[in-house]
């Protein structure tokens, strides 16, 4: 890593004449390499301030509520560790290698879930499975049972935010699980059946190892999110670094200490990175051989294991899909004047524009990001690439501390040389405005944007680039006349999965947002810890209906993945 460092300052401040760029691109170099280091503040930020001494607060907080943090946060990476790869990985497996009713319903609905924010899945889980919700009051009917008769288990503890997150998260491992069993050699499954393994031998020996870099890749995923999740663990009452952070900033008032909560949490994401890309240098996992993309062969089920295989399917579609909408759908319906009000709309028109700008923002960063390394694919800009995306990876919290700690110095620092030199005060410029807002959302998001940008830039030979230039076209002119008229339909795909994350995001938006500016992920957040649920079930419905886009662009995806290797 060092090494590496060391390179990328060598070529930035000595690169020799002699190296293999095309002239007039140096430009498109130095804004990858500034739009790198410009995102990449919040991140520095925090870990800037581990070496800033913050007192008192930071020895009350790691004898008090530090070991609570840690220790709620191992359970929760555990449980839904656990929860996610068997939904995942299981129902993956079932889909791609069993025949049985409602397979290829099944194949795109269990995605479905990823619509659905696991804080939004709290929220409605609490009302359904209340004292005086459906589940509890038909039981009491039937059972003839009152008020202190029974137990009932408590959905607001450390085991049911691993439920919820578990039927949230599991897409994560389902889609790339799904698309490794889908590439796994034919060859290589049909020689385990002929030497007489069984289909769960077959599964277990040959094609879950082949997929372990998938499913690896999934987890590190889910886990990610369920360490970036606030809403759900704040309404449920179990202290994570993410609460914590939130407390330390705006209950004690220390910048500092929620920095180094915030550094702390990083390091639980460097875990899972590490392990991720540890697990995936383990083994040698290439496969060879001509009928490697053979379609595969399944295996027709019959009686029980046909309707066992259903209901494996149907458990998770229902849980973490149907009944939350259902809930929503009969609250919004029953609570109307209430749940679509003027704050819906006047919330929703703050949601679209912070949405809006922020998902176009990341796609013009992306794309230029993305031509700097089509034209100079050196050390340099590959490293800045690298490094300007990965805020996905970072928690909203910690990103959101990153931002306002060196705005909040800015503005300082530039009012009180205002008021020294002109007597003016400048107030707050960037901090507590939509434009801390917009940078947080470009540093969390920006990955996600450029991933598809760079995907689809090279899929365009460079014969077409050379035959332009050829024209007298300039780099900027080819970006324009060519590339983008043939990459609109992605540049559109990454602009909506941009917007999309922008209206589900909730911890980045509630710490950093101006103030009385609300989205609708906040309104709904606010209302929820009210217990005002039913209000802002319009709110709800309306961040799960437009959650449903990317997943539709997934099951898209997946639809051509299917048929390409049909076709092989």
């Amino acid at each position: 890593m060092i090494r590496n460092l060391i390179e990328f300052t060598k070529e930035i401040t000595f690169l020799s004449p002699g190296t293999n760029q095309k002239a007039g691109s140096g430009l498109w170099n130095a804004v990858t390499i500034g739009i790198a280091l410009l995102v990449s503040i919040p991140v520095l930020t925090v870990l800037v301030n581990i070496f800033i001494p913050a007192g008192e607060i930071w020895a009350h907080l790691a004898s008090t509520v530090l070991p609570d943090y840690i220790r709620n946060s191992i359970w929760l990476m555990l449980g839904v560790g656990a929860g996610v790869f068997v939904l995942g990985v299981g129902t993956a497996w079932i889909v791609t290698m069993c025949e049985f009713p409602g397979r290829k319903f099944f194949d795109w609905a269990l995605i479905l879930p990823m619509a659905v924010p696991a804080y939004l899945m709290a929220y409605t889980y609490t009302e359904f499975l209340s004292f005086t919700g459906p589940v509890q009051s038909l039981l009491r009917d039937l059972m003839g049972w009152g008020p202190g008769d029974y137990w009932f288990p408590d959905i607001r503890s450390v085991e049911g935010a691993i439920l919820m997150m578990s039927f949230v998260f599991y897409p994560y491992v389902y889609l790339l699980s799904r698309s490794a069993f889908l590439e796994q050699s034919a060859t290589l499954l049909e020689a385990s059946r002929s030497l007489g393994a069984t289909p769960f031998e077959s599964f277990y020996k040959v094609a879950l190892p082949l997929a372990r870099p998938s499913i690896a890749g999934g987890m590190a995923l889910a886990l990610m999110e369920t360490l970036n999740d606030f809403g759900t663990v704040d309404y449920f009452g179990v202290q994570t670094f993410t609460t914590g952070i939130y407390r330390t900033w705006f209950g004690l008032g220390e910048p500092v200490a929620a920095a180094q909560l915030s550094a702390f949490l990083l390091m639980f994401i460097l875990f899972l990175i590490l392990l991720e890309r540890w697990s995936r240098s383990r083994i040698n996992y290439q496969q060879g051989g001509s009928s490697r993309f053979r379609h595969l062969s399944t295996y027709k089920l019959t009686g029980l294991k046909k309707w066992g295989s259903f209901t494996a399917c149907s458990i998770p579609l229902l849980f973490g899909f149907l009944i939350p909408i259902s809930i929503l759908t009969e609250m919004m319906i029953s609570n109307f004047d209430r749940a679509v009000d003027y704050r819906f709309f006047r919330y929703g028109m703050n949601t679209l524009l912070v949405g809006g700008i922020a998902g176009l923002l990341a796609v013009i960063v992306a794309l230029v990001m993305a031509y700097g390394v089509r034209l100079n694919p050196t050390l340099a800009t590959r490293i800045s690439t690298r490094i300007g995306s990965m805020g996905y990876a970072i928690p909203g919290s910690v990103i959101a501390v990153g931002v306002l700690i060196p705005f909040g110095w800015f503005d300082n620092t530039l009012d009180g040389w205002m008021r020294t030199a002109f007597g003016i005060s400048t107030g707050l410029i960037l901090s507590g405005t939509i434009v801390a807002l917009i940078f947080a959302y470009l540093v969390r998001f920006l990955a996600v944007s450029f991933t598809t940008v760079e995907s689809s830039l090279s899929k365009i030979t460079p014969n077409m680039d050379e035959a332009a230039e050829g024209l007298g076209y300039r780099f900027g002119k080819i970006l324009r006349k060519v590339h983008i008229p043939m990459m609109s339909g992605s540049l559109f795909a990454a602009f909506i999965l941009v917007f999309v994350d922008v209206i589900k995001e909730l911890p980045a938006t509630l710490i950093v947002r101006p103030f009385n500016f609300d989205t609708l992920a906040v309104q709904v957040y606010r209302l929820a810890s009210d217990e005002r649920l039913a209000e802002s079930s319009g709110a709800a419905l309306a961040i799960v209906l437009v959650g449903i886009i990317p997943v539709m662009i997934l099951s898209r995806s997946m639809s051509k993945l299917r048929e390409k290797n049909a076709e092989e």
